[in-house]
């Protein structure tokens, strides 16, 4: 079909990390290296994304959602704006990811008349869900594809669409990781990345890592609601590193110099992106055993149940003394077929299967002469 014209909308603020956020920005990017003319959509502040490649439709609020703090727009006047973009955008379709998140994505809905492709990301109950359902059909039946990026995201929203989901994932980009540095000669260390709250598990974490030996260190990056809490009950020093917020490029740094890498998480989590990331970093992992971790980690980390220090602790022990001597799911062997798995799920094979959704799209379009039916 040529090259394709895509304006691609996220419902949230570029300039925060998130899952989402960072899946937006790679695969319009790895859109752009097929060839593909992508915008972005999304809310933010009018100077923070500038360039031919972004466009931001209104500042973004903090709402609480699935146990974390999720920065949309609820502003009519930027759902208007959105529905103006796609209206006027000259695209061929539009790629919606979290469908039904305020604000911009109503906007676009309800005017876009383009074929729309949607993607889902979220896992486990959602109030915006429940208190849309009444309108979620009708809005849902605007799409003309449905997507998600994991088995528990296609299931946590299937009650809501009539038709096929097809469940792809999230991508990597793996030219950012290269060969891993290791610690050296210093302590072995264990990374954690992620925002504090409870549902991502550092409490946890922090009270597993008391039972390690006093040689270990981590390194704890991010921040979030509980950060002050956590940091008074497990102030600096040289066991417990606190980083703060950090950036892409910090956490690949860190992550080539890491021994073990920890996600702890409680639950709520559609893709483990983080440990593919691990893993084509080339460091050993130690997870929680929960639905979106165990279909990603495919037997290339040591799972624990969520929510326990003392089996945590344990299986952290035992990533560590296999990272000094080269062994289990350290050894050269082991951590070369875990980059193999990652390689799988690369950002440029995600880009690849969405272009075949988008051509199939609008090949259907084209025959039917409308919106394809599902």
């Amino acid at each position: 079909m040529g090259r394709l014209r895509v304006a691609m909308v996220s419902p949230y603020d570029l300039e925060v990390p998130g899952g989402v956020q960072g899946q937006v920005r790679g695969l319009a990017a790895a859109l752009g290296d097929l060839g593909h003319r992508v915008r972005v959509l999304a809310p933010g502040r009018p100077a923070a994304h500038g360039g031919e490649g972004v466009a931001t439709l209104g500042r973004s609020v903090g709402l609480r959602a699935n146990g974390s703090v999720a920065p949309v727009s609820i502003s009519p006047l930027a759902a208007a704006r959105a529905a103006r973009e796609v209206r006027h955008g000259s695209y061929d379709l539009v790629h919606l990811h979290e469908p039904l998140a305020p604000a911009l994505n109503y906007g676009v809905l309800l005017a876009a008349r383009q074929p729309i492709v949607g993607t889902f990301h979220r896992n486990g109950p959602s109030l915006w869900y429940r208190a849309l359902a009444p309108l979620a059909r009708p809005a849902l039946a605007r799409l003309s594809a449905c997507c998600a990026v994991s088995e528990s995201a296609r299931d946590n929203v299937a009650a809501l669409v009539d038709g096929e989901i097809e469940v792809l994932f999230n991508g990597i980009d793996l030219g950012r990781f290269g060969p891993r540095r290791g610690t050296g000669p210093g302590p072995p260390s264990v990374l954690f990345v992620g925002r504090h709250e409870p549902r991502k598990g550092l409490s946890v974490l922090l009270e597993a890592f008391e039972r390690l030996a006093p040689s270990a260190r981590l390194w704890v990056a991010g921040a979030g609601p509980e950060t002050a809490a956590l940091r008074r009950r497990h102030p600096p020093s040289d066991r417990v590193v606190w980083l703060g917020p950090i950036t892409d490029e910090e956490k690949v740094s860190r992550l080539a110099e890491a021994d073990v890498f920890c996600a702890p998480s409680l639950g709520k989590e559609s893709f483990g992106l983080v440990l593919l990331e691990a893993m084509a970093a080339g460091v050993a992992l130690v997870a929680s055993d929960i639905d979106g971790y165990r279909a990603v980690a495919a037997g290339h980390a040591r799972l624990v149940p969520p929510g326990d220090p003392a089996a945590l602790a344990d299986a952290l022990a035992g990533a560590l003394a296999d990272a000094a001597v080269g062994t289990g799911g350290s050894s050269p062997e082991a951590l070369a077929s875990a980059r193999h798995h990652a390689e799988g799920w690369s950002m440029a094979a995600l880009a690849r299967r969405y272009v075949e959704v988008y051509e199939r799209v609008l090949s259907t379009e084209t025959a039917g002469g409308g919106h394809p039916v599902r």
